[in-house]
């Protein structure tokens, strides 16, 4: 890092003007101005420290020691003061710190690890007054320009050392902390605090015309200087660029016209479960200590994590959330972040503290389609009133059809199995009454997975038969209007006692029952097998189930669903799987949302029995393992 550009007179001589005490120091009426430097070394001074300890010191350091022969630094707990050019020697590793980092470097070290560990013999010791804390410069971390990283050790902390890579890098910051440090004086107001309150209000504005890439560093600058707003202005771009995180809003909560955007954005890590420090009461107490009320927090902590909570902002952007929510909830998520895109101009700001639609995070149908892309596109948008050019649209999630079901990735397990309902002209709710069990209703939006993972058995279930297989489906609705309840996570044989759900959901049209069962070896030997049958009106009209080269078949079966066509000897179970379901999509027109299934929240209910009572002469097996603690 080339120094010629930078004037450590002007920079300390800076320094020093500004200096005032923190707030909790004592303040003498500005009367006797503690002097921060001391003269620079001259040139001959310099060349003997050099000569002393046999090396020439790095550029940036050699600068300044010429301007100021030491520096009262001033932090709050760490280095207090530099010394000058007779001051500084070389470390020696008085504690035996080399071998400590050494033992735990590992076979295969990083260079900087390397790096860290031969720093404690190398480097040379700045400070002169600390707590406890050491200023090393390491000449064997250097760069192209001869600058030494320097390192600041809290010996009281237990933490790694902090790395700067100059001496001027590590001067810089310091200054920059002196000023956060001291942000609370209300009188520390100079040409520095002004320029930075300038920036932050550049970037607010930057940011409501989608050009946050331009406010982030501004915001981080400023941040860095402790300036009021930037950390909450920041934030808000970063949990939109990293919209599964978890990040501070500080005494936002306390103005309630931010309240209802970023309280339920507070509540997200404890209504997870996240929250471990202290429980609830610690939580309510930290959102009680920044001005909201205590009740109002218990109110919204409760929704979040009952799943009841919704985002509903006032305005043009809260009609777009209501109806993004309306087809977000039956699995329409494309659709949904269409509406919230288009309408995303409209979005408007409560006041100067609140630069995006962040509260949309908290809302459980709606937040999880905030991707960090789609989280980019928001920022990228121009709102609340402001303009400029809107970003390329961020592409659909959802892949047409049910090809996707072969597809494995990190939210979808296809040797688990599946097995779906699909009804014609049926509204999604009225699912429960036509398959469901007795009672049967939609929870809240949740996790389908979870849902139907945590499912309890038959034996788990009062009043339920063993040979019963109740399904804890997903329900929704498709792009092409068909309601459909999907159970992903089905470990439930397709036995010959199988009756097909197909008759009971057809009462208003076409129904159609698709189960997709892995091979299995454990209990007993099950190949792969797949059913489809399609009902019209009560009655099935045609159905085969394929096991391993088997093939049941009944009613008239169109010829693009042949089995025998679809189902080849020749062929891979994965590609006879993919054709079939490539042919229920083109003949049928079926397809399932992935995105709702594998990443989003619907609501479920639990589906009647699969298989049908043993007859006379008939049997079944039912096999479930029970871990016993030793």
């Amino acid at each position: 890092m080339s120094s010629e550009s930078f004037n450590w007179h002007d920079f300390l001589e800076r320094w020093q003007e500004e200096w005032v005490p923190r707030a909790d120091e004592e303040d003498d009426g500005g009367q006797n101005v503690v002097p921060l430097g001391r003269p620079g070394a001259d040139e001959a001074a310099i060349a003997a420290a050099e000569e002393r300890l046999g090396r020439r010191l790095p550029p940036s350091y050699r600068e300044f020691l010429a301007v100021s022969d030491g520096w009262h630094v001033d932090q709050t707990a760490g280095v207090y003061q530099l010394g000058g050019a007779a001051d500084i020697d070389w470390f020696r590793d008085p504690f035996d710190m080399t071998a400590l980092y050494e033992q735990n470097l590992g076979d295969n070290p990083r260079e900087e690890d390397v790096l860290l560990a031969g720093m404690w013999q190398r480097a040379l010791r700045l400070e002169t007054d600390s707590d406890m804390s050491y200023a090393l410069l390491d000449p064997g971390d250097s760069d192209q320009d001869g600058e030494w990283a320097l390192y600041v050790y809290k010996g009281w902390s237990g933490e790694f050392p902090d790395r700067f890579s100059s001496f001027r890098a590590y001067m810089e910051a310091m200054y920059r902390r002196f000023h956060a440090d001291r942000v609370e004086r209300c009188d520390f107001v100079n040409a520095t605090t002004r320029l930075q309150d300038t920036h932050v209000e550049e970037a607010r504005l930057l940011a409501l015309r989608g050009r946050y890439e331009e406010a982030l560093p501004l915001l981080e600058e400023a941040l860095s200087f402790g300036r009021p707003r930037s950390a909450v202005l920041l934030n808000q771009l970063r949990h939109l660029l990293a919209p599964r995180g978890s990040l501070d809003y500080g005494h936002l909560v306390a103005d309630q016209r931010y309240l209802p955007e970023i309280l339920p954005v507070e509540a997200m890590s404890p209504a997870s479960g996240e929250w471990r420090l202290g429980g609830d009461d610690h939580w309510l107490g930290m959102m009680a200590a920044r001005g909201a009320a205590r009740e109002t927090a218990e109110a919204v902590l409760k929704t979040m994590r009952d799943g009841t909570y919704r985002y509903a902002p006032a305005g043009p952007w809260g009609r777009a959330v209501a109806e993004a929510r309306e087809l977000a909830y039956w699995g329409a998520t494309d659709a949904a972040w269409r509406v919230l895109r288009d309408a995303l101009p409209q979005w408007e700001a409560p006041g100067p503290s609140l630069i995006a639609p962040i509260g949309l995070l908290a809302d459980p149908v709606l937040g999880l389609l905030v991707t960090p892309e789609r989280g980019r596109e928001i920022l990228a948008t121009p709102r609340a009133g402001e303009t400029g050019a809107a970003p390329e649209p961020v592409s659909d999630l959802d892949p047409p059809g049910l090809a996707w079901l072969t597809e494995p990735s990190a939210n979808w397990r296809p040797l688990d199995g599946y097995r779906c309902v699909w009804a014609e002209g049926v509204n999604p709710t009225r699912l429960p009454a036509l398959i469901g069990e007795e009672g049967a209703e939609l929870s809240a939006p949740t996790d389908p997975r979870k849902a139907s993972w945590r499912a309890p058995k038959p034996h788990e279930r009062e009043g339920v038969e063993l040979w019963e297989d109740r399904a804890v489906a997903a329900v929704g609705r498709t792009a092409q209007g068909w309601a459909f309840a999907f159970d992903g996570h089905s470990h439930s044989h397709l036995s010959k006692l199988f009756l097909s759900p197909a008759p009971a959901a057809s009462l208003s049209g076409r129904a159609v029952v698709v189960w997709r069962e892995p091979r299995r070896t454990s209990p007993g030997d099950h190949p792969t097998a797949f059913h489809l049958s399609v009902a019209e009106r009560g009655k099935e009209l045609y159905a085969f189930t394929v096991r391993g080269t088997e093939i049941e078949r009944s009613g008239a079966i169109p010829e693009t669903l042949n089995p025998a066509r679809l189902f080849r000897p020749e062929d891979s179970e994965m590609n006879s799987e993919l054709r079939v379901l490539e042919a229920l999509h083109t003949e049928l027109g079926l397809s399932l949302p992935r995105f709702a299934l594998t990443q989003g929240r619907l609501p479920t209910f639990t589906t009647r029995s699969w298989t049908r009572a043993p007859r006379a002469g008939e049997g079944f097996a039912y096999a479930y393992f029970v871990r016993h603690r030793p």
